[in-house]
C-alpha cells in the first residue's frame, strides 16, 4: 500500500468517526428518515418525453410499484431563453428553465402529505448543425428532468418520517 492510499484510507476513516460522533445517519439505513421509501410511492405516467424522463429517473431511484401507500402527481413547465448571442444576432447558447410542481397523495386517507415546487435550469450550444442542434437540445432536457427528479427524491428523503406511514 502506498503513502497515498494509507493517507487516504487515515483521512476517511477520520471523516467516518467524526460523522458518528455527532449522530449523523445514513438516510436510508434502516431506522433511517428515509427507511421505507423505496416502493412506497406510484409514479403518475407520463404523458410526454419531458415527463417520460422525470418517470424514468424517479423510478430508478424510488423504485416502481403499482400498489404503493402513495401517488405521486406533478405538473411539468419548461421554457426556453437564448443566452448567448454573437453582435451579428446569431443565437450561440439556450438556457431551458424547468419547474415541476408536485403532490404526494396517501392512497389510504387521500391525504396529500407533501407537496411543493421545485425548478431548475441547464443550456446548450446552438452552434452546431441543425441535426446536433434538435440531439443537444433533446439531451438538455433529460438533464434537467433528472435533475428536477433528483431533487424531488432528496426531498422525499427528508420528509418521509412526517409522511404518517
Amino acid at each position: 500500500m502506498s503513502w497515498s492510499d494509507r493517507r487516504f484510507f487515515l483521512t476517511s476513516l477520520v471523516a467516518v468517526a467524526a460523522l458518528s460522533a455527532c449522530g449523523f445517519s445514513p438516510v436510508y439505513a434502516p431506522g433511517g428518515s428515509a427507511d421505507g421509501l423505496r416502493g412506497a410511492v406510484t409514479v403518475a405516467a407520463p404523458s410526454d418525453a419531458n415527463s417520460y424522463e422525470l418517470v424514468k429517473r424517479l423510478e430508478e431511484r424510488l423504485g416502481r410499484n403499482l400498489s404503493a401507500p402513495y401517488e405521486l402527481s406533478y405538473t411539468i413547465t419548461t421554457r426556453s431563453e437564448d443566452v448567448g448571442v454573437t453582435p451579428r444576432q446569431e443565437i450561440t447558447r439556450t438556457q431551458i428553465l424547468g419547474a415541476v410542481e408536485f403532490s404526494v397523495t396517501s392512497v389510504a386517507t387521500g391525504d396529500v402529505v407533501e407537496s411543493g415546487s421545485l425548478s431548475n435550469f441547464t443550456s446548450y450550444s446552438t452552434e452546431g448543425s441543425t441535426v446536433s442542434t434538435a440531439s443537444v437540445e433533446r439531451d438538455a432536457n433529460r438533464r434537467l428532468m433528472v435533475s428536477l427528479a433528483d431533487m424531488m427524491v432528496t426531498r422525499f428523503a427528508a420528509t418521509f418520517a412526517g409522511w404518517g406511514t
